[in-house]
């Protein structure tokens, strides 16, 4: 079976010598989630946007596949760049909610990219797209949020209406950059578990930065690890050791001591979440 990411030869500068990505190589089968890590400026966040077409490559060898498409290659998107766009949702970390809407009208924008221009300039949705976006936000636990405005929301609740956005989007892939970085740990978990959830019941596959290693350790069945643009690890959870943990970030605070194993999760079901704030 062909992965549903390809990565090939993948390199990125900025400016004249900044090296964000050096010559990346990876590949993502369906139904994987994958927890992406490394130091802050390793190229996390870099990589995630290529993959998505929102940021071009050097020009060389390096390309792009997602879902048997091209995405870019050779320094240059394909021309079919939008429709395969449309089939990944992205999770960004600040959330990115128009604050003035509802909650609804943000997730009913996860339809835009298959419905008409006119429609969605105009703010018209028909009645089965409503229904789906209120089944998303159940999933997430936040249909009883759905007509007040994003604005009034915990940043805990915001990232959850993104997730749901994402979901109304039904994509095959899902890719989150750093979608905790600035949650509390409960509402973290929370997030994490919802993202656990469409990769297990849905067949979702799920790529996603984190700073938090131990979130990555147990929440993902594969880790891979950036560092100064370049791969320096990827395998499953147990085979990351401290002595590669601080190879990786260049420390030595790792131990097993501050390492719990990583352990076989339990996610809570989507309807349980829906008190969590």
């Amino acid at each position: 079976m062909d992965p549903v990411i390809h990565v090939r030869s993948l390199s990125k500068t900025f400016g004249k010598n900044a090296k964000a990505l050096n010559n990346i190589d990876l590949s993502v089968a369906s139904g994987e989630m994958v927890g992406l890590i490394g130091p802050s400026g390793s190229g996390k966040s870099t990589l995630l946007r290529h993959i998505t077409g929102l940021i071009r490559g050097d020009q060389g060898d390096g390309s792009v596949q997602v879902l048997g498409r091209p995405m870019q290659s050779g320094g240059k998107l394909s021309g079919n760049v939008r429709r395969t766009r449309a089939r990944i949702g992205y999770i960004f970390q600040q959330f990115n909610l128009v604050n003035r809407l509802t909650v609804l009208e943000n997730v009913l924008t996860g339809t835009l990219g298959r419905i008409p221009a006119w429609r969605g300039t105009l703010g018209y949705f028909r009645e089965e797209e409503k229904a789906l976006a209120m089944e998303s936000l159940r999933r997430v636990g936040m249909d009883r949020f759905a007509h007040q405005r994003a604005s009034c929301l915990s940043g805990g609740q915001q990232q959850r209406v993104a997730i749901a956005r994402a979901l109304t989007q039904q994509p095959d892939v899902i890719l989150a950059d750093e979608p905790i970085a600035s949650l509390d740990p409960e509402s973290a978990r929370c997030v994490m578990d919802i993202l656990a959830d469409i990769n297990e019941q849905d067949g979702k596959t799920v790529v996603v930065t984190l700073h938090q290693v131990d979130y990555a350790r147990n929440y993902c069945s594969r880790i891979l690890a950036l560092r100064q643009g370049e791969v320096l690890f990827d395998d499953g959870a147990t085979a990351l050791t401290p002595a590669l943990l601080n190879q990786i970030y260049g420390t030595t605070s790792f131990n097993e001591e501050n390492l719990p194993a990583p352990r076989n999760r339990v996610v809570r079901p989507i309807s349980g979440l829906a008190m969590a704030q």
